[in-house]
């Protein structure tokens, strides 16, 4: 009579133990659900999204991965999608954010600007327009954008008090009235003066690429720019090796890192 109760006394622990888990892991993907966010944004801008394979499929990752091409190597970017924590790695430096400090390890100075502006200037160029869609932002339609015989829709996009390190900064975003697909954008630069700019700069997205539904760019022209005329190629960036992912990188990943010279036996 002992051994049964005790017996039974375990199998009730196992089944226990079991439902606990199971209920864990319900809870874990109630957690995870991501809604849709659509319909939080103007009927033009959502629609800029969905060309680009939707705004929800973008809120599923959680990891983006891309080099930018270099003629002295590529510069590999990993950035954590809802912390924005970003890592940076070249044969000259390491550079990263994890969520506090911009850091910056090199055995040289080759990388002499600012790791807080530098962490994720090209994150935001390359992950338009999706990055248009996060929180504390203002839209406001503004005229088209002419090129040669073409011309853009295009939306002013400014940022509330207090969002990010420069919420002064001011993009224009201009698609194709067909496609619906991001061509131009034009931005200003605050994190320095942290006054409101007048010098507009400009970017065409010459050439997308799908990654598991995704449109990124593969090619970023900068052009010459001023009163709205658009003029010729200034320079361009191109990346490679880009991925996607809804695995969550390790925080680890983002803390600063010291170089192998750096550490003490």
């Amino acid at each position: 009579m002992k051994n049964l109760l005790i017996g039974l006394l375990l199998i009730t622990t196992v089944i226990s133990c079991k439902q606990e888990t199971t209920s864990e892991k319900k809870t874990q993907i109630k957690e995870e659900t991501i809604l849709d966010r659509s319909n939080d944004f103007p009927k033009d801008i959502a629609a800029v999204f969905n060309a680009h394979g939707g705004i929800k499929a973008f809120d599923q990752m959680n990891t983006l991965i891309f080099e930018m091409v270099k003629p002295e190597g590529n510069e590999k970017h990993t950035i954590d999608l809802k912390t924005r924590h970003a890592r940076i790695e070249t044969d000259q430096f390491i550079l990263g954010f994890d969520g506090e400090e911009a850091w910056l390890e090199q055995d040289s100075t080759y990388f002499n600007g600012n790791p807080r502006f530098y962490h994720n200037l090209m994150f935001y160029f390359y992950a338009m327009p999706f990055v248009l869609g996060d929180d504390g932002i203002s839209y406001e339609k503004v005229e088209d954008l002419k090129v040669e015989n073409s011309s853009y829709l295009g939306y002013k996009v400014s940022y509330d008090d207090g969002v990010g390190d420069s919420p002064k900064d001011n993009y224009f975003l201009y698609y194709d009235k067909v496609s619906g697909k991001m061509k131009y954008l034009a931005y200003t630069v605050t994190f320095f003066s942290k006054e409101e700019s007048k010098k507009i700069s400009l970017i065409e997205y010459a050439d997308w690429e799908n990654i598991d539904g995704l449109l990124f760019p593969k090619t970023l022209k900068w052009r010459e720019y001023k009163d709205g005329v658009v003029g010729e190629i200034k320079g361009e960036r191109n990346f490679v090796n880009a991925s996607v992912s809804k695995e969550k990188p390790l925080p680890s990943l983002f803390q600063k890192t010291v170089l192998e010279k750096d550490k003490t036996i």
